[in-house]
């Protein structure tokens, strides 16, 4: 089989879920063509096992001029491929356009390429211009796509009030640990950190407006008023460096940016409670790394967080989803709320029996999350029926 993987700009978790399901699908004999912007290729590494990448000029905003060149390009890219799947909300808009002829009337499509899937990976956080551009590609999307997969309930459930033609659940685990903290990481973070007997709080991710960490820097405020004060740590890069660095020296907050960390399982082992306060999330991989390491985890309750910890449980069945009755692995707040969040976090410090239940459920969560192996599984099935339904 021929598979065109289509991809936009991307620096995390996107990328890396492409270079996973392409590598494991030309494992199973396919032969795969990664394309996207050659900073994807520098990042990932896409090509090499069976695997050819190919340059495509998609950057993250709309730009008329050359995305009328990229649609030209990935037309001829896609000649002759058995089924194409894009990733994310531009590259499907563009894959749309590429795989189908344009009948008569706004955003219909006639079907005349191969089957499309297109998985959207995030949601929409800003409004005014951005967000309406967002709402045009997700109906150019909903209509030309065979299938659409999302990452989170609200993405499916968005898809089928557009009235697309069928609606699924993506799996994107995180990686497999090459190998876990020995029993010495806690004490080598910890003393590395200057911590001490101080408790821990830790959060990992892109400093950027969707992972909510103003809200955090107004909880750690809270927190100053407890003996002895719990230091906040934040690893990870990203445009709103500066912004949070300025009110954490302004303000004298106890909270410690980190930068990029090459060792997050040592980070979280050594950690008395993770937090993630995004506003949005899909399937973060953070989660799933937090759930591996049996930490105790407090996190807003968006997107699809609920369903990965346990919380909200709903019906599904198959190879590495989530099922059955579990009691939830994580504290759960509502996004934009320090008092809550503050509230949560000193409950799991306060409380060593709780923290203690929370990492056991934690980790046997962990044993339950789908693996790479099963998205690859997953994609290779739909693509089967995809191409076998267009053949008859």
């Amino acid at each position: 089989m021929r598979v065109a993987l289509v991809l936009g700009t991307s620096a995390g978790g996107v990328g890396r879920h492409v270079r996973s399901v392409a590598a494991r699908l030309a494992e199973r004999g396919a032969r795969v063509l990664v394309c996207g912007p050659a900073s994807t290729e520098e990042a990932f590494g896409f090509a090499g096992g069976g695997v050819r990448f190919a340059e495509l000029d998609l950057a993250d905003r709309p730009r008329p001029v050359s995305d009328a060149r990229a649609l030209a390009r990935l037309r001829g890219l896609l000649r002759g491929a058995d089924v194409v799947h894009a990733h994310g909300l531009r590259a499907g808009a563009l894959a749309v356009g590429a795989c189908a002829r344009v009948a008569p009337g706004p955003l219909r499509f006639a079907r005349g390429g191969p089957p499309l899937v297109v998985t959207l990976h995030n949601a929409v956080i800003a409004g005014g211009r951005t967000a309406a551009i967002h709402g045009a590609l997700e109906r150019v999307v909903a209509r030309g796509a065979t299938l659409v997969l999302g990452v989170s309930p609200d993405l499916e459930e968005r898809m089928r009030e557009l009235r697309a033609r069928s609606v699924g659940h993506a799996l994107v685990p995180a990686p497999a640990p090459r190998s876990q903290p020995g029993p010495a990481a806690r004490a080598d973070v910890r003393a590395e950190l200057g911590v001490g007997e101080r408790p821990l709080v830790v959060t990992v991710g892109r400093l950027a407006e969707q992972k909510g960490l103003p809200t955090l820097l107004d909880a750690a405020r809270g927190w100053s008023g407890r003996t002895p004060v719990p230091l906040v740590v934040i690893a990870g890069d990203g445009p709103l460096a500066d912004d949070l660095r300025d009110r954490v020296e302004a303000e004298d907050l106890p909270v410690r940016l980190l930068g990029r960390r090459g060792d997050v399982p040592a980070l979280l082992a050594a950690a008395d409670v993770a937090v993630v306060p995004s506003v949005w999330e899909g399937q973060p991989l953070i989660v799933q790394e937090i759930l591996r390491a049996g930490r105790p985890l407090v996190a807003t309750r968006v997107g699809g967080i609920p369903g990965m910890v346990g919380a909200g449980e709903r019906a599904a069945s198959g190879p590495g989803l989530l099922h059955g009755p579990e009691s939830e692995a994580a504290l759960l707040v509502p996004p934009g709320d320090p008092e809550v969040l503050q509230r949560a976090v000193s409950r799991v410090l306060d409380d060593p029996a709780l923290a203690l239940r929370l990492g056991s459920a934690a980790a046997r969560r962990a044993a339950r999350l789908p693996t790479e192996d099963d998205a690859a599984r997953q994609l290779a099935d739909l693509y089967r029926d995809l191409v076998a339904a267009r053949a008859r």
